[in-house]
């Protein structure tokens, strides 16, 4: 079964909601970070997260979900397109911290319970939009959950999961997120909020493969909705180009460039999203050079 997500609306106009299957997406990004298990789990829901507030972007518009705990994974990055398409990555992605239970990782311990979640929408004019909330817990739903109340005024259940086999790779992953929107009664509140209770866990649900349909017919069971989309080809996908990474190294200046051009016989820079490698040559370095002094 391929990733997917769907997207759609309550009949009475109270409650909007995204339901997604984001295994491959994990596992692309697990390959590329060559991540340890706990790295691979909080990477991966922040991507899915990702992919789901990307979805209510519109075409060209982007938005970047920016993890700062004080654990040892270090920042957490993802950034996402109206498109479908994600990338991000986990500045310390080897790192390995005890479980909170037998096979449960403990995603919090290692994102850390303090620090920061900023959120950064991109709409191609202008200074990009930035909240930024605190972290509740690191472990990346209840945070990104805070940050639509806190910020955006908006009452959000978020669930995220991510599983991982015993040689590493992910086996499964998704979530759902459920929002009320302005003018919804109590009693609808009242209806996802026993439903969210009685449910299993997300991780639960995907372990055991419950799709998005499935999951959406638990959490939103009593309530009338209807499917607005169904968006395939949600993929973890790098933008990275040598272009970029040309632009890249012009930032680093033309002392800093010329000294590299004497001491190097080539220039070699890793994309950190997916690991690709670079290289440029002396007389690119000289272009690059000469660009910059024009």
């Amino acid at each position: 079964m391929a990733d997917y997500c769907l997207r759609g609306i309550s009949e009475n106009g109270q409650v909007r909601f995204w339901a997604i299957r984001s295994t491959d997406l994990c596992e692309a990004a697990r390959l590329c970070q060559q991540s340890s298990p706990v790295a691979t789990a909080a990477l991966g829901r922040l991507l899915t997260a990702g992919v789901i507030m990307g979805l209510s972007l519109k075409e060209q518009d982007q938005i970047t979900l920016k993890v700062e705990g004080n654990g040892p994974l270090g920042q957490l990055i993802a950034v996402a397109e109206a498109d479908g398409t994600v990338r991000g990555r986990v500045e310390n992605p080897l790192v390995v911290v005890p479980d909170k239970a037998p096979g449960k990782l403990d995603v919090g311990q290692a994102v850390g319970p303090d620090g920061f979640l900023h959120v950064i929408k991109d709409m191609g004019f202008g200074e990009p939009y930035v909240g930024t909330v605190s972290l509740l817990s690191g472990e990346i739903a209840d945070d990104i959950s805070n940050y639509y109340v806190e910020s955006e005024q908006v009452p959000t259940a978020l669930a995220l999961g991510v599983m991982i086999d015993r040689d590493y790779h992910v086996s499964a992953a998704g979530g759902y997120m459920v929002q009320l929107l302005p003018g919804a009664t109590e009693e609808t509140a009242e209806i996802l909020e026993k439903n969210i209770l009685s449910s299993p866990v997300v991780s639960a649900m995907i372990d055991r493969g419950d799709t998005p349909e499935v999951m959406l017919e638990q959490i939103l069971a009593g309530i009338d909705y209807k499917i607005l989309e169904h968006k395939d080809d949600i993929k973890f996908q790098c933008r990275c180009s040598h272009e970029k990474l040309a632009d890249a190294l012009a930032s680093l200046g033309t002392d800093e460039l010329t000294d590299m051009r004497e001491t190097m016989e080539q220039v070699e820079l890793t994309c950190g999203f997916c690991g690709k490698k670079y290289y440029f040559a002396k007389d690119e370095l000289t272009e690059i050079i000469d660009r910059l002094e024009k």
